[in-house]
């Protein structure tokens, strides 16, 4: 018999993406509306984070462009900033899915 009160352990993988600051918002924009997405981590190319964004099933279902407006001013202002920066995206993992070749696999809460 199973306990409710145990938490089912999510994986996802880990994609890191190379941009030009310019290209940032545009870029979170269409990762944000794929859905699978559950955490933003923008670092400095020398690895140094700049911003951690959590992004949940529920914000994302429900119109998360709405909600992440003031978001994404900020991060237009900050990539005015940086000529280049690191974007690591999270991905949830379905069932028994495996992540892609040579992607990082990682527990979520």
């Amino acid at each position: 018999m199973s306990n409710n009160n145990e938490k089912t352990k999510r994986t996802a993988w880990v994609e890191e993406v190379n941009l030009a600051g310019k290209d940032l918002v545009e870029n979170v924009k269409s990762l944000v509306q794929q859905g699978n997405v559950r955490r933003l981590i923008l670092r400095r190319s020398s690895g140094e984070i700049l911003l951690e964004v959590p992004l949940t099933a529920t914000v994302i279902a429900g119109g998360a462009l709405l909600v992440f407006n003031p978001m994404l001013a900020a991060l237009g202002a900050l990539a005015a900033l940086v000529a280049e920066v690191k974007l690591e995206v999270v991905r949830e993992l379905a069932d028994g899915e495996e992540p892609p070749e040579g992607k990082r696999k990682v527990d979520i809460d």
